[in-house]
């Protein structure tokens, strides 16, 4: 997000994702549970027994994401043509780094649509 960006823009990005996450959970085919509190989104790998939480950090506008495979920061990214969270690590987009860390975790493929 650039640093004109308010809080209001912030806040809704982060709930517009995670209400897209959420749908894509309910229609995907591998056994998943998740809750959410506030903006902290907990998906369950039911079969695996792990967990990938996803959470809203305010302070630096960042949506972090903790596998275990390690923790990622994404940032809001609206200045090109496809506007949407990026890693700052990985440069990967937050659909492609969820997709990755879900499908190692489950150790077969999972691919969300949002």
């Amino acid at each position: 997000m650039t640093q004109a960006a308010s809080q209001t823009a912030y806040n809704a990005a982060i709930e517009e994702t995670l209400i897209a996450i959420e749908d894509a959970l309910d229609n995907c085919e591998v056994d998943m549970d998740y809750e959410r509190a506030d903006a902290v989104l907990t998906i369950t790998l039911e079969d695996k027994g792990t967990q990938v939480i996803l959470s809203r950090q305010s302070a630096v506008q960042e949506l972090w994401v903790a596998a275990r495979s390690g923790g990622y920061h994404l940032s809001f990214d609206d200045s090109g043509n496809k506007v949407g969270w990026k890693c700052t690590t990985t440069g990967e987009d937050l659909p492609t780094l969820l997709d990755r860390v879900l499908t190692e975790q489950q150790g077969a493929p999972v691919t969300l649509d949002f």
